[in-house]
C-alpha cells in the first residue's frame, strides 16, 4: 500500500493517542473527518494499522516487574525456531519477542507481577521448548521510557 503524506500524518497521529477522534485528526491533517475515517479504515483493511491499544500505567495496576531476556538456542533449524516462535507468541505474560543478532537469538521483553511467576513461565520455556540452550535475565529497576511508536516520515525521501 503506498502511503501519502497525509496517511502519514495520520499514523503519527494515531501512534501517541489512537483515542483522538476523527474531528481533532481533521483539524491537524487538513482533512474532513469523513476522509480521516476512510483513510484509518483503508489502512486497518490493508494491515498498515495491526492493532489499537492502550498503554497501562504499571503503578495504578500493581506494579509488575519488568524483565529483559537474552535467549539462545541449541540449533536454528527453521521447524525447531517456528514451534518456538508459537510457544512464546502463545504467552500472555511475553510482551515483545525480538529475533537478534549477537550472541543471544531472540530478546524477549516479560511483564508479570512477580518473580515465581516469571520463574513458573521460565521452567515452562525450557521444559515445553528442549531447543532452548540457555537465557539470562535483566530485571528492570525503572521505566525510562516504554512506547510502541514507530517514528514516519512525513515524506517519503526523509
Amino acid at each position: 500500500m503506498e502511503l501519502d503524506r497525509f496517511d502519514r500524518q495520520l499514523l503519527n497521529l494515531v501512534q501517541e493517542d489512537s483515542g483522538v477522534t476523527a474531528e481533532r485528526l481533521a483539524e491537524q491533517v487538513a482533512l474532513s473527518p469523513s476522509a480521516v475515517q476512510r483513510r484509518l479504515r483503508r489502512m486497518r483493511e490493508q494491515g498498515v494499522i495491526v492493532k489499537v491499544a492502550a498503554i497501562v500505567d504499571p503503578k495504578k495496576i500493581g506494579k509488575p516487574t519488568f524483565f529483559i531476556v537474552s535467549l539462545q538456542v541449541e540449533r536454528e533449524r527453521p521447524e525447531l525456531l517456528s514451534q518456538l516462535r508459537h510457544w512464546m507468541a502463545a504467552q500472555a505474560h511475553i510482551q515483545q519477542v525480538f529475533y537478534v543478532t549477537g550472541e543471544a537469538d531472540f530478546i524477549l521483553i516479560i511483564t508479570a507481577p512477580d518473580t515465581e511467576v516469571y520463574d513458573e513461565l521460565m521452567s515452562r520455556l525450557v521444559g515445553e521448548n528442549p531447543n532452548v540452550k540457555r537465557f539470562t535475565t535483566n530485571v528492570a529497576l525503572g521505566i525510562v521510557k516504554r512506547g510502541l511508536t514507530i517514528p514516519i516520515p512525513l515524506d517519503i525521501d526523509d
